[in-house]
């Protein structure tokens, strides 16, 4: 693997690992634990509360992160990113490591990528290669973003290593890992009380949404809602703080009497749910792969997918903002022999050891610059 020439600064044998999601603590577990001493864990609090964020630490047994930031907190997109490299280039101007690692297309991904690139530090970009071709998602620019900073591209499907390959990166900076999510689904799934289903004799459909595309507007969060309160299913809702803020913000919160609203959910909680659906409905990219460990149908309710795999393999289903979520949701439970179909379909996200692979290939990086 090529690398460029860098600085000569001093720097510690840590390797970085810039975080600030659930979803990345959720999926960069396993990398923490495999880089064991090695790992240097910074927390930017983009997700600040113990419900998003807090307990999954504990959760995940990775203890407590090493470095939290305090200024990306509770601001908006621009100003998280701001704040965030400039109190991440503070950090790392003063313990420098000698790489950095960020997952997947958030806030953190990109503030993490930037203050390091800036100091002539190595990224690894752990999930790379995603590509919406939708840049009315942040997530879209912060994947183009971090995909022109990062030394290596850890790609989870071929796929993914196509779209960085059309995009001009050279084969050597990609490794194809697979998806960190296969052993964290597994891991966090095992270690979870099983859940119940009420014996209604109706089936049992999961849902949770949170993206601003059916949050920040009130039409869009009415036709998710209403379309969930018509599928003929007993609905439960994993709520999203960022949902119920909106659902009260647009006078909307009476929609939501007709679920069964969970809030606060565990990872593992919210899967062994997932576990005994029928059906997920979401918005989600991470539910888009773990539904292809569980076996799970997924209706993806967004304008778009960077996940074409989930579809693809027949795990999911789009459906956009013109389409009945009700009548897609009656099509997919219609199905006969749905269930023992995918639940003997691999998923396209690796075989549960992409966590080893890519602390590995970060180590050999950091060790090399």
């Amino acid at each position: 693997m090529t690398t460029r020439t860098r600085s000569v600064a001093a720097r510690s044998g840590d390797i970085a690992v810039v975080l600030g999601t659930r979803p990345e603590i959720i999926k960069l577990a396993s990398v923490v634990r495999a880089l064991g001493p090695r790992a240097r864990v910074v927390h930017t609090g983009q997700h600040w509360d113990d419900s998003m964020a807090g307990r999954f630490f504990t959760d995940l047994g990775i203890g407590e992160p090493h470095i939290r930031l305090s200024g990306m907190s509770g601001k908006g997109r621009p100003e998280q990113v701001a704040e965030g490299i400039a109190e991440l280039t503070a950090h790392f101007r003063a313990d420098r490591p000698a790489a950095v690692i960020v997952q997947g297309d958030t806030n953190s991904t990109s503030v993490g990528a930037q203050a390091a690139s800036y100091l002539d530090i190595p990224v690894i970009h752990v999930e790379a290669g995603l590509r919406s071709h939708d840049r009315a998602m942040p997530e879209e620019l912060n994947r183009l973003v971090v995909g022109a900073l990062a030394e290596l591209h850890c790609a989870a499907t071929a796929a993914n290593r196509d779209n960085l390959l059309r995009e001009g990166v050279p084969a050597e900076r990609i490794a194809v890992t697979g998806n960190t999510v296969v052993e964290a689904t597994i891991a966090s799934l095992e270690a979870a009380a099983p859940a119940q289903r009420a014996e209604t004799g109706r089936p049992l459909v999961l849902a949770t949404v949170h993206r601003p595309e059916n949050t920040d507007d009130p039409e869009a969060l009415r036709r998710v809602l209403e379309g969930l309160r018509r599928i003929e299913a007993d609905v439960v809702l994993a709520l999203h703080p960022r949902t119920e803020a909106a659902a009260n913000r647009w006078g909307l919160a009476g929609l939501l009497d007709a679920f069964d609203v969970r809030r606060g959910l565990g990872h593992g909680d919210f899967l062994a749910l997932a576990s005994v659906a029928d059906l997920i409905v979401s918005d989600s990219g991470g539910v888009q792969e773990e539904v292809t460990v569980l076996g799970k149908p997924l209706l993806v309710v967004r304008r778009s997918t960077e996940r074409p795999e989930s579809i693809d393999a027949g795990f999911a289903r789009l459906v956009t903002p013109g389409e009945d979520i009700a009548a897609a949701a009656a099509g997919v439970l219609s199905q006969p022999g749905l269930r023992s179909r995918l639940a003997a379909t691999p998923s396209p996200y690796g075989d549960g050891r992409a966590g080893a692979q890519i602390a590995q290939a970060a180590l050999r990086l950091a060790d090399a610059a």
